[in-house]
């Protein structure tokens, strides 16, 4: 937080905002997953409307700091789990990620969508937030070399139609 607030205020408006989005669209959900949530500082907006939020990483150091910074005023579970290896063995009525897809390998991401898709309720929703291919240019070179799986819209929504009924882009 400290870091975008110093570098690049801009930055930290689009990330609160994509999760005030992700909170209105989530509103009232009873058991929320978020896959890749990093140090988890900005979840506590989607905590806000909905009843449980699990928030998940694959590294077990932002998950520790997470915990470290854990508010009981704002409830999370906390779970080290990696979506491209294996679904979770709960299953959620929503799952989101804001700025994850475009760090899995491409060889891993049908693995990946396939394993959300086992950790969702049936009538389960999933939001999904990534940077467009032709944002590229105006990002960083360090956000760049990170970027492994940005696509087109097009693309994107081609992919997705392969794993859920309903896609919307935005």
């Amino acid at each position: 937080l400290s870091a975008d607030w110093s570098e690049d205020p801009k930055r930290l408006l689009f990330v609160l905002s994509r999760y005030k989005f992700v909170a209105k669209m989530l509103d009232e959900k009873q058991d929320v997953l978020e896959v890749g949530c990093g140090d988890a500082w900005a979840s506590r907006i989607v905590k806000q409307t909905v009843k449980n939020l699990t928030v998940s990483d694959f590294d077990p150091l932002f998950i520790d700091d997470a915990k470290s910074r854990n508010d009981n005023d704002w409830p999370l579970t906390y779970l080290v789990h990696d979506m491209t290896k294996n679904p979770t063995e709960k299953k959620f009525d929503a799952i989101y990620l804001m700025d994850v897809f475009e760090h899995i390998e491409p060889k891993n991401e049908e693995k990946f969508l396939s394993n959300i898709c086992k950790s969702l309720n049936q009538s389960g929703v999933v939001i999904i937030g990534i940077p467009s291919v032709e944002s590229q240019v105006f990002a960083s070179p360090e956000s760049i070399e990170g970027h492994v799986n940005c696509k087109t819209g097009e693309d994107f929504k081609a992919l997705m139609a392969k794993y859920f009924e309903h896609v919307f882009l935005f």
